[in-house]
């Protein structure tokens, strides 16, 4: 029997994004900088991937770095079938993949050697996917994160991976902690609302903007709690399209924290049928939402997520910000 491997990366397809220049010329990037000695941590810059998703430097089998996404909504770490054919690396058994929009069957291949910090992992039963459905070289999956701790420094534009016990910046003003729990890897938020409806949210780095599944949107709509929408479409990792409606929710509250105002792409995703949450009301939190904070700290290890609040506390503002950023992206439906 095929394995079952699970990749949400979505993005918002549009003329523009067609346009982008991608990583399919196997390109390398920078070297990532030196490893701070005090902390066992190394500080990586990350870049925008035109998506609002975030992509890191990483070394694959002694060769690159190429260009990754980190995508915390993934069980399995996966590589482009042409960085893949470029190192030569040993084909593996085939696989059930599950995208936003259904299931299909994958390549994949044995990763002998990949080292984004100082840590070098071995990762068996990679998916192989095209460069240009990924935006990238490959992506970094929970498998290769799960006894880390992820912080994001959306200021200074720097990820660091350190182990889960590592000091973070738990003492830092504004700083807000969010209790959460795993499933299948992923760090899960069950204290949560939307709109005052009850919502579980899974982080997911990986998508530029948020996912709502239908449950939720009937929850809302049915309250007349939702105004205004846009039809889009989204495409996945595969390639795949799927179509879904471009709405603002007023207010998301995970625990003690609030977000006003966020982008929600209500879409009848095969991912949340994977999930079991097709009749739950839930949300792949995404990079817009993520980008209104300071600093995040994702601890996979001790199933906690930790915020800094702006100064200004304006999230409202910059989640309306990073809304505004990404309709240039929108592709609207034809005729709508």
């Amino acid at each position: 029997m095929a394995r079952q491997l699970l990749l949400v990366v979505l993005a918002l397809a549009s003329g523009a994004a067609s346009a982008q220049t991608r990583t399919q010329e196997l390109q390398t990037v920078g070297t990532p900088g030196p490893v701070d000695k005090t902390t066992q941590t190394e500080d990586v810059r990350f870049r925008g991937d035109g998506f609002q998703r975030m992509t890191v430097p990483v070394r694959v089998s002694g060769m690159g770095p190429y260009r990754f996404l980190v995508d915390t909504g993934a069980d399995r770490t996966a590589i482009s079938r042409e960085l893949a054919a470029h190192l030569g690396l040993e084909a593996g058994a085939a696989a059930e993949l599950h995208s936003i929009a259904r299931e299909s069957t994958v390549q994949t291949v044995t990763v002998p050697s990949l080292q984004l910090t100082r840590r070098e992992l071995k990762v068996r039963d990679a998916p192989l996917l095209l460069g240009e459905n990924m935006g990238a070289d490959g992506i970094l999956g929970v498998d290769s994160l799960h006894s880390q701790r992820i912080m994001f420094d959306f200021e200074k534009q720097t990820m660091s991976i350190v182990p889960s016990a590592t000091p973070d910046f738990v003492d830092e003003p504004g700083t807000i902690v969010v209790e959460a729990n795993r499933r299948n890897g992923r760090l899960i938020v069950t204290e949560a609302t939307a709109n005052g409806h009850s919502v579980v949210v899974i982080i997911d780095t990986g998508s530029q903007i948020s996912l709502g599944n239908q449950a939720l949107h009937r929850a809302l709509i049915g309250n007349k709690q939702l105004s205004g929408s846009e039809e889009v479409m989204l495409e996945s990792v595969t390639g795949d399209k799927l179509f879904g409606d471009y709405i603002s929710v007023r207010e998301i509250t995970m625990g003690p924290v609030g977000l006003n105002n966020l982008a929600i792409v209500f879409a009848n995703s095969h991912i949340f049928k994977q999930l079991k949450l097709q009749d739950r009301p839930a949300l792949l939190l995404g990079m817009n939402a993520m980008r209104a904070f300071k600093k995040v700290s994702i601890d996979f290890a001790a199933k906690r997520l930790r915020l800094v609040v702006p100064e200004h506390s304006a999230l409202d503002t910059q989640t309306a910000d990073a809304r505004r950023a990404l309709r240039p992206m929108l592709q609207p439906v034809a005729g709508q």
